[in-house]
């Protein structure tokens, strides 16, 4: 929990020594039209996805009932990574977030690359994912063309990035209340189930199911441990939050509070919906490859279930593309505005929205449509495993920056964040060491390793593109100062 309640949230100052609300925050030419509502429920379509919904059923095939004792340990890693990010986020909540961090905590270097490799995690997931929405399509129109309806999902939620922030908040918050709804009915349905013995699945759905298959770990501790680095990629863009910092209404009071309610989102839309699938059908019953809500409204005998999961991904396919629109345009302009990339990109359009930056992430996004079409099997399988990488990147990054602002802040270097982070930087470390653990399970794992062999050459380039800007604009990689607590800042930045 906060060291207090976020209405008590501490107004950010002027220059001119005032204090204010939203329009106290750091102002970066951006909108704020993201509201509370809004802010909600893009964290909770963050940490809601396609892994849930169609992945669990292969990690259930590995692991069985253990599988949600590995959701419940990565959460707690997840909210450890999450209050570490809202610390940062109340110390200074810009939409550069995590990259921009990195550039002040742990050098030029680690921000250039985190902003690259985030807009480059969201573009190959946006291939990903607008390629899997046009293939659900065909399930009720066959006959449709993968690469028409995969070119309409583009074009219709580039025009949705491009108008307005507010109109991306309204379709990510249907997009996310489509995926909760889908969640809560599976959960009330199997609670009566198993309460009332109703439908098809009445006379064998139970809790028992959970253990009286050959134990709660049917195929060993170890086997149930593997799937730890398959559950934390079904968490993949719950950071996205972070991104919205620049744009909310009011990120000091509405940022905590959804990072606040990760604990109970884990808790009721993976652990809670997980318990109540594998207590209405046994695990012994699911295959690989086969998504565990199908499954369970197929036992129930809802001749619809297919049809429902179907529009349920779909909706989470586009939420992902539609969410890595927003955040490529973002990250893109952050590493332009601070001189690490084209600055071309730091352009926004009348509506302040970054448009240079997402039309090139949307014709890269168009492009990987047409590799997965020309060799779905190949090239394209090694670039969307970089998601992978670029996402435990992402979040080792988030860790070793606050754990860098915690020593900031303890030598007097840097101004304290109300939003402390219970544990910190213990909890920081316990994650990071986790994170470590989770390569190792990925190097291990001969189907899940591939996701290891893109990277070196993406940070290759990288090395090399750094030193050659460095050189053409050195002061864009000096290293960026911190905010000085109030007592060592000139008056006119004090709070009045």
């Amino acid at each position: 929990m906060a060291n207090r309640p976020s209405h008590h949230a501490p107004p950010a100052t002027h220059q001119s020594g005032t204090t204010s609300d939203s329009t106290a925050e750091p102002e970066e030419g951006y909108q704020r039209g993201l509201g509370s509502r809004q802010i909600q429920m893009i964290a909770i379509g963050g940490a809601i996805g396609t892994g849930l919904f169609l992945g669990a059923g292969t990690a259930i095939s590995k692991a069985g009932p253990s599988l949600i004792m590995m959701y419940a340990i990565a959460g707690v890693i997840i909210f450890f990574i999450m209050r570490a990010l809202g610390e940062l986020l109340t110390y200074r909540p810009v939409s550069g977030s995590f990259a921009d961090y990195a550039r002040e905590f742990l050098g030029p270097f680690f921000g250039f690359v985190t902003g690259w490799t985030y807009w480059l995690m969201w573009v190959v997931t946006g291939m990903a994912e607008v390629t899997a929405a046009a293939t659900y399509i065909k399930y009720w129109w066959p006959h449709i063309p993968q690469w028409s309806s995969a070119l309409a999902f583009l074009v219709v939620l580039f025009a949705v990035n491009l108008i307005s922030v507010k109109l991306f908040g309204e379709v990510e918050f249907w997009f996310s209340m489509i995926k909760v709804t889908a969640i809560i009915g599976m959960i009330l349905i199997g609670l009566g189930v198993i309460t009332f013995g109703f439908s098809a699945a009445g006379d064998t759905a139970s809790f028992s199911n959970l253990w009286s298959h050959d134990g709660f770990f049917p195929t060993g501790v170890g086997k149930s441990l593997m799937t730890l680095q398959i559950v934390m990629f079904a968490y993949l863009a719950v950071e996205l939050v972070g991104v919205t910092a620049g744009e909310a209404e009011n990120p000091r009071e509405t940022l905590p509070k959804a990072i606040n309610t990760l604990p109970w989102r884990i808790g009721v839309f993976y652990i809670g919906a997980l318990i109540v699938i594998l207590a209405v059908v046994s695990w012994t019953d699911f295959e690989p490859g086969v998504s565990p809500f199908v499954a369970a409204f197929a036992k129930i005998g809802i001749p619809a279930g297919a049809a429902i999961v179907n529009f349920v991904v779909l909706t989470a396919a586009l939420s992902s593309c539609n969410s890595g629109m927003y955040s490529t345009g973002r990250m893109l302009r952050d590493l332009a505005v601070n001189g690490q990339g084209p600055r071309v990109f730091a352009k926004l359009n009348s509506r302040q929205t970054p448009a240079v930056g997402i039309l090139v992430s949307v014709a890269l996004m168009g492009f990987g449509v047409w590799i997965n079409y020309v060799d779905p099997e190949g090239a394209f399988t090694y670039i969307t495993s970089f998601a992978t990488v670029a996402g435990v990147w992402t979040w080792a990054m988030i860790l070793l920056s606050h754990i860098r602002y915690r020593a900031a802040v303890k030598a007097g270097r840097a101004q304290e964040a109300w939003f402390k982070a219970p544990g910190a930087p213990w909890t920081s470390w316990i994650a990071l060491v986790f994170l470590v653990g989770v390569f190792v399970l990925i190097g291990l794992d001969k189907d899940a390793r591939i996701s290891l062999y893109s990277a070196p050459v993406w940070f290759a380039v990288l090395g090399v593109g750094y030193y050659v800007l460095r050189g053409r604009n050195p002061d864009a990689f000096a290293p960026k100062e911190s905010i000085p607590p109030v007592k060592d800042r000139e008056p006119e930045f004090a709070q009045s």
